[in-house]
């Protein structure tokens, strides 16, 4: 009884951690790619950072006053709060810090100063997107067995179309990633990050952006999850609808780069690639957010 009860608490902590996690990347992505907030935490000096780390300890801590990225029984006391907004900051600063390694933002030769400035102001929106999780996207996982037994009888006895729930995916996914990819297909960030990328950091993309995208539609218990995982459709199993919605949300991200003419069709295919690869890290996940609604 005591190896099973650890277990499920390690098993809810994981969960709130990914829930977490993804919650800042759906608030926290757009701020990674400005090139003003590199230059802003590069040269911040050490007094500006401990005000950007206090002042998002305050945020942080009144948010997770009325509910933080935790599911609870009970109202949430003082200490509980201030340990889910260290956790939380914890998030925000690992996940910062994980996309500036993948974007090449961050490497050996950055300096530590530097490395520290970047990572702080730019784990401030992730830090937020943390807390503000269960606010805006709520968490499914505790929802009443009885009725989503109803519900999947419902959905059986309509049966519904599966090309209809196909189209309504896609759909979504182009909605979301087209509103992402337009904030920041015009700006110089995407061919300023293109031209130092390797083909090794570009793969390291692609895994990342499936991952995240599976964690938030599967993963995080956002917006019904259990729905989505019943949901009738030809892509409708997660892995099939995670790799769907990325080359949608890639198609997307694309279309957003030609339009803003940062491609043109007398460009080599290497550098489409890299920039489409590059945008859709972004796209996809707001592709995700976009699944999330429906």
């Amino acid at each position: 009884m005591a190896i099973k009860g650890n277990k499920n608490i390690w098993t809810s902590e994981f969960n709130n951690i990914i829930r977490g996690a993804c919650g800042g990347f759906l608030f926290g992505i757009p701020l990674l790619y400005t090139m003003e907030v590199w230059w802003i935490g590069s040269v911040a000096k050490p007094q500006m950072m401990m005000v950007a780390i206090a002042l998002t300890f305050i945020v942080v801590f009144l948010l997770n006053q009325t509910e933080g990225f935790r599911k609870r029984r009970h109202a949430t006391l003082a200490y509980d709060a201030v340990f889910d907004t260290v956790e939380a900051i914890a998030i925000g600063i690992v996940c910062s810090a994980f996309v500036l390694l993948l974007l090449r933002e961050l490497t050996s030769e950055t300096a530590l100063k530097e490395a520290v400035g970047k990572i702080i102001f730019e784990s401030v929106p992730f830090s937020l997107g943390v807390a503000l999780a269960n606010h805006f996207l709520g968490d499914s996982r505790n929802a009443n067995t009885q009725q989503n037994s109803e519900t999947n009888k419902a959905h059986k006895q309509k049966n519904p179309d599966e090309l209809q729930a196909t189209l309504a995916d896609i759909g979504a996914t182009l909605i979301g990633a087209t509103v992402i990819a337009f904030n920041i297909a015009p700006t110089d960030e995407i061919p300023m990050l293109a031209a130092a990328v390797s083909p090794f950091w570009l793969l390291s993309i692609i895994a990342a952006s499936l991952l995240i995208s599976y964690g938030i539609v599967f993963e995080a218990g956002f917006s019904d999850q259990q729905k989505r995982r019943q949901q009738q459709g030809i892509f409708q199993s997660p892995l099939s609808e995670t790799i769907m919605s990325y080359l949608v949300s890639l198609v997307a991200g694309t279309f957003m780069l030609w339009f803003f003419q940062q491609l043109t069709f007398s460009d080599p295919w290497t550098m489409w690639l890299d920039h489409a690869l590059l945008l859709g890290l972004p796209a996809t996940i707001g592709g995700a957010a976009g699944r999330l609604a429906i």
